[in-house]
């Protein structure tokens, strides 16, 4: 059994579309939960104005009869609501240029200024592209919502396995959550988040973000941050060492690195095990009734490319988004001089969102890696595996 997906679309074009391989058949499908999941990727402190335009809806046209997967590939799609707006400039039949109306209409919306730190120039250089539109309409974020409503499938299926994975901000800019503030029960810790507008279960540090936010946006300017995606009750044995591809610290960073903007990926206690001798490193191993327990998680639930039984902790950093109302200096590459970089619609910082998004891929790495060790066509079958090997 292989979990796979691909998603279409463009940021305004008439709609996100997603297709889901491999998911067994069996596993109640929850759209409200779908749904939510969508709301929080569109929310939090910093987002910008399509958000309000936008309310992310699925639509299930495969895969799934009376809310139960049958095993058939499964088809989401999530309509544009701005796509009113976009019908000509973004319409995939041609469109008579010589109208002057519908000339207009199609150049303003053309761009040659292109921003530092997005993918507009190199897309422009890969793609030959004379018009940037035609790079950040698919480089931009708002894919995403199509792989948050497929992480959405794979964290119900995990649901039914007795696995949880949740995300929460840890740092916005200079402002950084204290550990100590941070509540050390995981149930409490996914509480807190996400009844935080910045997804941090900081509150003193929620305050103190929102701040630099305002003071940012007031700036022109954007934020960046960290985030953390915890993964509870995985069993032991996903991934492997036996090949570098099959690795699940390696494959959980490839799928959290895809996400627009994040720089930086680590695993467990991350860039620290750089600081600390092996002796504070390595989690020591003690007997308890028949199996193991540890007191500490520095490896982060991952040792050899192997999940230990401990929970998985990943953690991402996010650079500051490209899109800023204060231009940096740049190009046009029209005429090849100096320009200020484009402004698109954008926010002044998408961390929370970002979370969301994580938990969404960790998730579809997840899945991907149970059903390679497990197997199962259908649900009952793969709880029997799995229930058997923990048994054994």
């Amino acid at each position: 059994m292989s979990f796979r997906f691909l998603t279409a679309g463009e940021s305004h074009g008439k709609c996100l579309t997603a297709i889901i391989e491999g998911m067994p058949a069996g596993v109640r499908v929850s759209t409200e939960e779908i749904n939510a999941r969508l709301a929080g990727r569109q929310q939090g402190y910093g987002r910008g104005g399509r958000m309000k335009i936008e309310k992310d809806k699925v639509i299930i046209n495969s895969g799934v009869r009376h809310g139960i997967t049958t095993g058939a590939p499964i088809t989401l799609v999530i309509e544009n609501k701005d796509w009113e707006n976009w019908k000509i400039p973004m319409s995939v039949e041609p469109v008579d240029l010589e109208n002057p109306e519908v000339r207009q209409l199609v150049d303003e919306k053309k761009i040659t200024h292109v921003r530092p730190g997005h993918s507009d120039l190199p897309g422009s250089i890969k793609y030959n592209h004379r018009d940037i539109r035609d790079v950040l309409e698919r480089s931009s974020a708002r894919e995403t919502a199509a792989r948050t409503a497929v992480g959405a499938f794979a964290q119900q299926l995990l649901k039914e396995m007795g696995m949880e994975v949740f995300g929460h901000v840890l740092r916005i800019g200079s402002v950084g959550a204290n550990r100590d503030n941070l509540p050390e029960d995981y149930g409490q810790l996914r509480q807190k988040a996400e009844s935080s507008e910045l997804r941090c279960a900081d509150n003193n540090a929620s305050e103190e973000m929102k701040k630099i936010i305002d003071r940012a946006k007031e700036e022109g300017d954007t934020l960046g941050g960290t985030f953390e995606v915890v993964a509870l009750n995985v069993p032991a044995g996903l991934g492997s060492y036996v090949h570098w591809d099959k690795r699940l610290d390696a494959r959980l960073a490839y799928a959290v690195m895809s996400i627009p903007a994040i720089k930086s990926v680590g695993i467990g206690a991350a860039e620290k095990v750089s600081e600390i001798p092996g002796s504070q490193t390595h989690d020591e191993i003690f007997p308890e009734e028949g199996t193991y327990t540890r007191k500490t998680n520095s490896a982060g639930g991952i040792e050899g490319g192997v999940s230990n039984g401990m929970p998985v902790i990943v953690k991402a950093v996010m650079k500051a988004i490209p899109t800023m109302k204060k231009p940096l200096n740049s190009v046009d590459i029209s005429t090849g001089q100096a320009h200020l970089a484009h402004y698109e619609r954008s926010d002044v910082c998408a961390v929370p969102a970002a979370s969301v998004v994580g938990e969404a891929m960790v998730s579809i790495v997840l899945v991907k890696a149970l059903l390679e060790r497990f197997g199962g066509d259908n649900l009952d079958q793969l709880k029997k595996i799995l229930n058997y090997t923990r048994m054994s």
